[in-house]
């Protein structure tokens, strides 16, 4: 399915750029000048965004390849800031962000001879 890896791939990304806006926007809230503008705007993004990413990891881990655990860690990666950023580098480094049927299981490596 050639859905999966560009909407997974920019859904990971835009979740750690709406953490990025949300933590900026807590900087600003609670450290500079005590308004909450940011967070007013970041917080609902980032809390679609979130489950967006949630949503869009299920509906790929199958065409992907996944096994339990790249796809249990793909969800552990949307809670701690920018996580789902380092999660996708290393899907793709790992050659997780290959469709399962162009590449055999993603989560196996291929044999080298």
């Amino acid at each position: 399915m050639s859905y999966a890896v560009p909407s997974f791939r920019t859904v990971a990304i835009a979740e750690a750029l709406s953490w990025t806006g949300l933590l900026i926007g807590m900087f600003f809230k609670y450290l500079v000048v005590g308004n909450d503008i940011g967070v007013t705007i970041f917080g609902p993004i980032h809390g679609g965004l979130f489950l967006l990413y949630l949503a869009v990891t299920v509906l790929v881990r199958r065409p992907l390849g996944w096994n339990a655990g790249t796809t249990v860690l793909a969800l552990i990666a949307s809670v701690p800031p920018l996580a789902t950023l380092v999660f996708e580098r290393w899907a793709a480094r790992t050659g997780r962000l290959r469709p399962h049927s162009d590449a055999g299981p993603a989560s196996e490596p291929a044999a080298s001879h």
